[in-house]
């Protein structure tokens, strides 16, 4: 009988197509979009001028992001029927499920789900960007016996949302801190949820469609998620008299410290490096460091004990520290991952458009990968059909 070996499984180091949006040094801790350095995005930019980068290919001028920035202020109303659709889920309804099936609801008020042109699908994305806060906020509130707050069109992206999330008006600084946040998850080249996108969109999907489908990917455990279990471990370690005990014993057993380790960077993860510094500063601010501090207590451990073992590659991820830094803000746990969509959708968006409107010639129309058969009679005939009765019980 042949063998059969399954090859590159998960897809990794395969190459499978070309972009011009994001790229990845895992061996330096580098992350540039468009060309651009995170840290130099991070420190100068907002996450409007940044998603306007990853859509356009470059830098806004000053009227081009404030035309921009108010198309995002027009398209934050969301349709009725939505509401009413939320208002009647269940209200221990997974926030990244309702997240996703709001995406098709959305897609039926588009009056241009059908032009495929590239301007139209600029102006879906912006759509997309507007809403996705909205919709989140929306059933943070309606599972609450709350109603929806209207969005206030004086407040900057981020600064809404966390205004039509808890009712107050955030403080400048904590919604800066957002807007940097969003800043720093907005793309991660062929992640596995923009892959789903982009898979989508090779079919001919509309961007809604796609869009769904990186919202489905996000919501498993092994890509979105980790930084709600890294502050559920926070949590735990809350009151535990001897933390670094408790960390040794647990890589001792083999077991997982979440939010460390990454599947592309071999050294510090360039988003954690910015996220520890907010973390300081919002405890410092806020009165909460006994949350910066255990978070470096667990990262001085685990690293410590890593390295014993010759693991030097594994480091705090973006997961590791945007966990306290989403707490210390007063945002519900179950809803990280929704804020990690929020900020991805500009990624996603553009890389749809790119997968449609793309230069590269030879990238297939259609992705469709083979696999290796290793099933009965792998390579050699298959198996001959028995009637019922003759079939003997398993």
């Amino acid at each position: 009988m042949q063998e059969c070996v399954v090859k590159n499984i998960g897809l990794r180091g395969v190459t499978v197509a070309d972009t011009k949006i994001s790229f990845i040094d895992g061996e330096k801790g580098i992350l540039i979009y468009r060309g651009y350095r995170i840290e130099d995005l991070a420190d100068s930019s907002t996450f409007m001028e940044t998603a306007y980068l990853l859509l356009n290919g470059r830098l806004p001028d000053a009227w081009e992001l404030d035309d921009f920035s108010g198309q995002i202020v027009q398209a934050r109303q969301a349709p009725e029927y939505l509401y009413a659709g939320l208002k009647n889920l269940p209200s221990k309804a997974d926030p990244m499920d309702v997240l996703q099936a709001s995406v098709p609801m959305l897609a039926a008020d588009d009056p241009e789900l059908s032009d495929e042109s590239r301007e139209a699908n600029v102006r879906k994305a912006v759509r997309l960007i507007a809403r996705m806060p909205v919709v989140t906020a929306a059933w943070h509130r309606i599972r609450n016996g709350l109603e929806p707050l209207p969005s206030d069109d004086h407040l900057p992206h981020a600064a809404n949302f966390l205004w039509q999330l808890t009712g107050t008006k955030p403080d400048a600084a904590t919604a800066k801190d957002l807007d940097v946040c969003l800043i720093l998850h907005a793309d991660h080249t062929f992640n596995a949820s923009t892959f789903a996108a982009r898979e989508v969109c090779s079919t001919r999907a509309h961007m809604y469609a796609a869009v769904a489908a990186g919202v489905g990917a996000l919501s498993g455990g092994l890509h979105g998620g980790a930084n709600m279990r890294v502050m559920e471990m926070l949590l735990d370690l809350e009151n535990v008299p001897d933390v670094e005990g408790w960390i040794t014993n647990r890589i001792e057993k083999g077991e997982r410290i979440m939010g460390m380790g990454h599947a592309v960077y071999k050294t510090m993860d360039p988003r954690a490096s910015y996220l520890k510094k907010m973390a300081t500063r919002l405890g410092e601010s806020k009165g909460l460091q006994k949350w910066d501090r255990l978070s470096k207590l667990v990262e001085m451990t685990a690293l410590a004990q890593f390295e014993k073992r010759g693991k030097t590659e594994i480091k705090p991820n973006v997961d590791f520290y945007s966990a306290p830094v989403y707490h210390m803000m007063g945002i519900p746990r179950d809803l990280f991952t929704p804020i990690f969509a929020i900020s991805r959708v500009a990624g996603w968006c553009s890389h749809i458009i790119e997968e449609k409107f793309g230069e590269a010639q030879e990238k297939p129309m259609l992705y469709r990968p083979t696999a290796e058969y290793v099933g009965n009679y792998c390579g050699l005939i298959g198996c001959e059909y028995e009637p019922m009765e003759s079939r003997s019980a398993v």
